[in-house]
C-alpha cells in the first residue's frame, strides 16, 4: 500500500492561520503541524511510503517535512513532496481531491503497491490503516471508504453513506438537509443508535484498489472530486465500496472554530485525542530547544511547549507554543498562543527597547481570552483581547475576528492599552 496525502486547498475557512502558510502546516497542540497527524498515523502502521501533494502556500510545509522525515538508506521508506505542476499536456493546477491524485499518478509508476491509501493532510485522528487494508481486502472492495457515526444535526454537513448489514455501501448523499437525512439512517452498533448515531459519514479516507482507480480515472476524465463524482460514481456503477466503521475519535479541522475546540480539547485532563502514548507516537522536528522556564506561574489544565519563559502569569485551558514569552501580571484564558519560530538575543532585545520597539511576546497586565494569537507576534502592556459571540466578524491589518473568535495574524504588533471585545466600540487600529 502506498500513501497520498492531500495538502489542501486554499483554506480560506482557516483565514488568516492560511494566509502565508498551507491548511496541513498550521501549527496545533503548541509544537506539532497539522502535517504530522496523517505522517504519524503511516508510521506507526507501518505504511513507509508516502507521497504529500501540494498546491497552495506550500513553502512551509515542505520545509517542515525536509526537516522532519528521512529515513535511512537501508528501507524503501520515504516522504516525496508532488507539487502542481503544468506539463506540455496539462497546463492547469491541481482542479480538486481527485485531478490532484490524477496528475500524480505518473510519479507512481516506479513503486510497487497493490493500494492506494488517500488521506486528508488537516484532520486530527489515531488509526491503524493496516486494519482499515485488512478489513477492506476480507470485503473484496474496490474502495474502502472510512466512516465515522454522526447525528442527524451533523449529518447534514457531511457526505452520508447508506450503509447496508454486511458493510457495503448502496447509496451516497452530499450534505442532506434536515428533512432528507431521516431517510438515511445506516446499520451501526446498539451503543451508537442509543446516542442518535445512526448515520455514517464520509471520512475522506479512501483505499483503492489501484487497477481500479486507474480505470475510474480513464472512464471519467471530467471528474475532480472523490467525495461528488468519483465515490457516487463508483456506487452507481455497482462497484464493490464497502464502508469501514471508525469509533475513534476523528474531526476535521476545516474551520476557525473547529480548530479552537480541537487545539482546547487538547488540554482536557484524559483528552479525546491521546498526545500521551507509548505506540501511536504523534511525530514532529526535532527542536533543540532549552525546557520551559517558569516565575510565580499559575497554570490549570494547560499545554506548555519547550522553550517557554513566563512570569507571574495566570494560564487557563490554554495551549502555549515553543518559545512563548508572557510577562507580570498575565491572564490568558481559553486561547491557542502558538509561540515564536526564534529568540530575540539580550543584544537584540537591548536595541529593540531602545528604540521603543515591542519585543515578541506578550506584555505585562493584559488579558487574552477566546483568542489565537499566531506566530511571532509584538504585544505591548496592559492589552485586552477578549473575544466573544458579541463580536461581529471583521478584518483589520492586524487582526481579524471570526465567529466571536480574535485571531492576532503572524507577526501582527497591537500596542500597549489598546483593547478588543470589552465593548463593541473599542477595536485596535494597524
Amino acid at each position: 500500500m502506498i500513501a497520498l496525502i492531500l495538502g489542501g486547498g486554499a483554506g480560506t475557512r482557516l483565514y488568516p492561520l492560511t494566509e502565508k502558510r498551507s491548511k496541513p502546516a498550521v501549527s496545533i497542540g503548541g509544537k506539532y503541524r497539522l502535517i504530522d497527524i496523517p505522517i504519524s498515523n503511516c508510521l506507526n502502521s507501518d505504511v513507509r511510503q508516502m507521497f504529500v501533494l501540494t498546491q497552495f502556500n506550500s513553502a512551509s510545509l515542505n520545509q517542515h517535512i525536509k526537516n522532519t522525515y528521512t529515513f535511512d538508506h537501508f528501507n524503501n521508506g520515504f516522504i516525496d513532496i508532488l507539487a502542481a505542476e503544468q506539463t506540455p499536456g496539462n497546463k492547469n493546477w491541481f482542479q480538486g481531491t481527485a485531478d490532484a491524485v490524477r496528475q500524480c499518478m505518473k510519479h507512481l509508476n516506479n513503486h510497487r503497491y497493490e493500494h492506494i491509501l488517500i488521506l486528508s493532510g488537516d484532520q486530527l485522528y489515531q488509526m491503524d490503516y493496516q486494519k482499515l487494508l485488512a478489513y477492506h481486502q476480507e470485503q473484496g472492495a474496490d474502495v474502502t471508504i472510512a466512516t465515522t457515526p454522526v447525528n442527524a444535526s451533523d449529518a447534514t454537513g457531511f457526505g452520508i453513506m447508506k450503509v447496508q448489514a454486511d458493510g457495503m455501501i448502496d447509496r451516497f448523499v452530499e450534505k442532506p438537509s434536515a428533512e432528507e437525512v431521516t431517510k438515511w439512517k445506516s446499520v451501526v452498533s446498539k451503543e451508537q443508535q442509543q446516542t442518535g448515531k445512526e448515520y455514517l459519514a464520509s471520512m475522506g479516507i479512501y483505499i483503492f484498489k489501484k487497477e481500479v482507480l486507474k480505470k475510474m480515472f480513464a472512464d471519467h476524465p471530467e471528474a475532480t472530486d472523490f467525495g461528488k463524482e468519483i465515490i457516487p460514481t463508483a456506487i452507481f456503477n455497482h462497484s464493490r465500496v464497502a464502508s469501514y466503521q471508525f469509533d475513534g475519535y476523528w474531526t476535521d479541522i476545516g474551520t476557525i472554530p473547529s480548530f479552537m475546540d480541537a487545539c482546547l480539547g487538547l488540554t482536557e485532563e484524559i483528552p479525546a485525542f491521546n498526545l500521551f502514548d507509548n505506540v501511536d507516537k504523534v511525530y514532529t522536528r526535532p527542536r533543540v530547544l532549552p525546557p520551559a522556564k517558569l516565575f510565580k506561574t499559575m497554570f490549570d489544565q494547560a499545554i506548555l511547549g519547550d522553550g517557554s519563559i513566563i512570569h507571574n502569569a495566570t494560564i487557563e485551558r490554554s495551549v502555549i507554543g515553543i518559545r512563548s514569552r508572557i510577562e507580570d501580571g498575565t491572564t490568558i484564558k481559553s486561547s491557542i498562543i502558538m509561540g515564536n519560530d526564534y529568540y530575540e538575543s539580550l543584544i537584540e532585545i537591548a536595541a529593540l527597547k531602545k528604540k521603543g520597539t515591542l519585543l515578541m511576546g506578550i506584555g505585562k497586565n493584559c488579558h487574552i481570552e477566546n483568542v489565537i494569537i499566531d506566530k511571532n507576534c509584538r504585544i505591548g502592556d496592559n492589552v485586552i483581547l477578549k473575544g466573544g459571540p458579541q463580536l461581529p466578524d471583521e478584518e483589520r491589518e492586524a487582526y481579524c475576528v471570526r465567529s466571536g473568535i480574535i485571531i492576532l495574524k503572524k507577526g501582527a504588533t497591537i500596542p500597549a492599552g489598546y483593547e478588543v471585545g470589552v465593548n463593541s466600540s473599542e477595536t485596535i487600529e494597524g
